[in-house]
């Protein structure tokens, strides 16, 4: 049986826009991943039902489309910024970036149908082939794993896989979950498959509690550390009118007693180009009072520009520097720019300016007493690979961002969960310095020890938890997942056609 069984195609395909716009519930800021968990559950006999593979891959596409548009809509912010000029752009980014992120899952239904194999099998496949094909999201052209179904798992136990498996791993956990529910109201003794299938996904949940149960406890560490958050709406922030207002915002916060042992800005925090802040990084210096201070600037190197990070030691001095080397797409720079240069079309080519150039890698900075940090500017705490990148293991992460640019709806929120999942993953604690917020103490299993809300200015003094000792995931990366839904896949594959040969 399927809820749309005789339905006219197109019709179909409205439930299932609508089915997945459904699934965009469970992510941030709603957190209702029951809601999620229901619709991939339900559009497995859709799927199911179509009549034909290529039917099967607009089924997989429209869903996913539907799921992206919710979960993205919080790229139609940076329009807003300045509406008279860009507003018109926002609804076709939007359509743009979901239903391009959706062609991962059209491909994979498609692969996946075959209408001579049981319904059971063919979900086996499409749990392989949607793990491969989020997995291939994360990477190709760069990587979007954003909105990710592993992400509505942050608020349960079931987080704490991610430092077994990874993001990837989770979300071929949450298939295997579902999937075969699904293909159980295609069999023909429905009650029968129902209860297998749901006995294997309580045995998934009982695994999941009772690892989340033995997680190592988390230390507070001696160190305290004081996170600043201006509050520079995106509008305002280099207006000349209300930027030094930020600025001495954070000069207040950072002058605050008793001192803290480090202090952290957001990203792009001074209102120069590192070249010439000398006169600010002074009265940054003279506020800290020999505190050191970690700062978002912008620098230029020749023709070259670099969203960077920087340290300043008890002294003032710089003793640390890191260029973002994961850069956003279309944000800050021109995806093949330096390409069109070579044919005369300077004006998209980072090496000329025009847009970020990329730093060499992950890399560590060393804190002093407070231990190596893995430096992380906004976007690149989305991926976990990055993070597993470094030549070394660090003992927490600093994020710095600017996520004015998101807005105030979905996008922040989304963005602070997926550092939470980074800090389980690596077992680490995360400091976050954002903007506008969400600033926050994250400790090695996710959780926010203190925190300052979304479009408030202020600082927070929060204890630095101590690390853990590096997870099964920070050693394997995505790797071993990749192997084993490729010997899954095979193993499926060719089942199916020693079946179909005797």
């Amino acid at each position: 049986m399927t809820p749309t069984r005789g339905w006219p195609f197109p019709l179909r395909l409205l439930a299932v826009a609508m089915l997945g716009g459904v699934a965009g519930f469970g992510l941030a800021p709603y957190g209702y991943w029951a809601l999620t968990i229901l619709s991939l559950i339900l559009i497995v006999p859709i799927f199911l039902a179509s009549e034909t593979r290529a039917r099967a891959g607009w089924i997989g596409w429209v869903f996913a489309t539907g799921y992206f548009a919710h979960a993205l809509s919080w790229i139609i912010e940076p329009f807003q910024v300045d509406a008279e000029r860009h507003a018109w752009m926002a609804p076709f980014a939007l359509l743009f970036m979901a239903g391009g992120l959706a062609l991962f899952w059209a491909v994979s239904f498609w692969m996946s149908r075959r209408p001579g194999a049981s319904p059971f099998r063919q979900s086996l496949l499409l749990i392989v082939t949607l793990s491969l094909a989020e997995l291939a999201r994360g990477y190709v052209l760069t990587g979007f794993p954003w909105a990710g179904v592993s992400q509505v798992w942050i608020e349960t136990p079931v987080a704490q896989l991610l430092s077994l498996f990874g993001p990837f791993g989770l979300n071929a956990l949450t298939f295997a979950a579902t999937f075969p529910i699904g293909s159980a109201m295609m069999h023909p003794r429905p009650f029968r498959g129902l209860v297998q299938s749901l006995v294997f996904t309580a045995g998934l949940a009982v695994v999941a509690l009772s690892y989340a149960a033995i997680r190592p406890t988390v230390h507070d560490g001696p160190h305290v550390v004081r996170v600043v958050q201006p509050n520079a709406p995106q509008h305002q922030k280099w207006d000349p009118a209300y930027a030094p207002l930020f600025f001495s915002r954070q000069i207040e916060y950072t002058a605050a007693r008793p001192e803290p042992d480090l202090i952290v800005w957001p990203e792009t925090a001074v209102p120069a180009w590192l070249g010439s802040a000398q006169p600010f990084l002074a009265a940054i210096a003279d506020a800290a009072q020999g505190t050191p201070v970690v700062l978002g600037i912008q620098r230029g190197d020749g023709p070259r520009i670099f969203n960077s990070m920087i340290q300043l030691d008890a002294n003032g001095q710089q003793a640390g520097l890191y260029d973002k080397h994961h850069l956003a797409p279309f944000g800050e720079y021109v995806p093949f720019g330096d390409l069109l240069g070579r044919f005369g079309i300077h004006g998209m080519a980072a090496t000329t300016g025009h847009g970020f150039s990329a730093g060499p890698g992950p890399e560590l900075m060393d804190m002093g007493e407070l231990g190596n940090a893995l430096p992380l500017i906004c976007y690149e705490a989305v991926f976990p690979q990055d993070v597993n990148g470094a030549s070394g293991r660090a003992d927490f992460l600093l994020q710095i961002t600017n996520d004015a640019w998101f807005g105030t709806r979905s996008g922040p929120y989304q963005h602070m969960v997926q550092a939470r999942m980074r800090a389980i993953e690596q077992g680490l604690p995360m400091i976050r310095s954002a903007n506008t917020g969400i600033s926050a103490m994250i400790d090695p299993l996710g959780r926010v020890t203190a925190s300052l809300s979304l479009g408030e200015g202020g600082y927070l003094d929060a204890v630095l938890p101590l690390p853990q000792q590096s997870t099964i995931y920070s050693r394997t990366g995505d790797s071993a997942v990749l192997v084993i839904l490729l010997f899954l896949g095979a193993i499926i594959l060719f089942s199916a056609r020693l079946r179909e040969n005797y």
